[in-house]
């Protein structure tokens, strides 16, 4: 990929340009709870947030309810709100529904893809393969989106809306864990590797095979943590 190609798919990582102050806040706040800004578990005191947003506090509380029906962010009644926690339990949910909903669509696609889907899923590789060798932490916001269009292009010959619709809920997710694990993983997992074995068994048809690429590459990050002792776990504690 080239240097305009690089730029113009840091400038599509961005989020699209939001219609109202309630969107753009909800926008902000998500990603800032999914880089970690705020902790899991942190409490989201809307008397700070309306000014830290620079919107007021009714706006910011219907961007935190939207965050709710996320699942990114817990309603505590009159106690206010928090950021959902995380947990090797949930991550383990997590993985085993993405795996259960991601690799059936992928099977499907690589038997049913015609020469677009293989043109759409071979474009998309070429532009996640200039973020992940190796993946750095200044393009971490661009390699996620990369990522994220790589994943969905693979299913992209089977897969509806609903389908899309819960694998991004899924994904925002699992960025959480993604970037708590970040350091373990850059030095544990070669993730353009794993990428390109599933990316060659799409190409080559081989449905079965590609599953299983699939479900490892989508296990990785629970496994690598599961086996990470605890007091080495960025999950400790929580």
């Amino acid at each position: 990929m080239n240097q305009p190609q690089i730029a113009a798919a840091e400038q599509a990582s961005d989020e699209a340009a939001p219609r109202t102050l309630a969107e753009l806040a909800y926008m902000r706040l998500r990603r800032h709870i999914i880089e970690g800004h705020y902790p899991p578990g942190a409490k989201l005191r809307v008397e700070h947030l309306k000014d830290d947003y620079g919107v007021g506090a009714g706006t910011l509380r219907e961007a935190l309810t939207r965050l709710v029906s996320d699942a990114l962010v817990i309603a505590e009644g009159q106690r206010g709100f928090r950021v959902t926690p995380v947990s090797l339990q949930d991550l383990a949910d997590l993985t085993r529904l993405r795996i259960h909903i991601e690799v059936d669509a992928l099977r499907q696609s690589v038997r049913g893809g015609d020469a677009q889907w293989e043109r759409r899923v071979r474009e998309a590789f070429e532009r996640l393969s200039a973020y992940e060798q190796p993946i750095s932490l200044a393009r971490l916001p661009a390699w996620e989106a990369c990522n994220r269009v790589f994943h969905e292009q693979l299913i992209s010959a089977a897969a509806t809306p609903w389908t899309y619709h819960v694998l991004r809920i899924l994904s925002q997710h699992g960025e959480r864990y993604r970037r708590l694990a970040v350091g373990l993983e850059n030095s544990a997992r070669d993730v353009h590797h794993e990428h390109q074995e599933i990316f060659d068994a799409a190409m080559r048809r081989a449905d079965a095979r590609a599953a299983l690429a699939l479900e490892a590459h989508i296990s990785t990050t629970l496994t690598l943590l599961q086996q990470l002792p605890v007091e080495r776990s960025p999950l400790a504690g929580r």
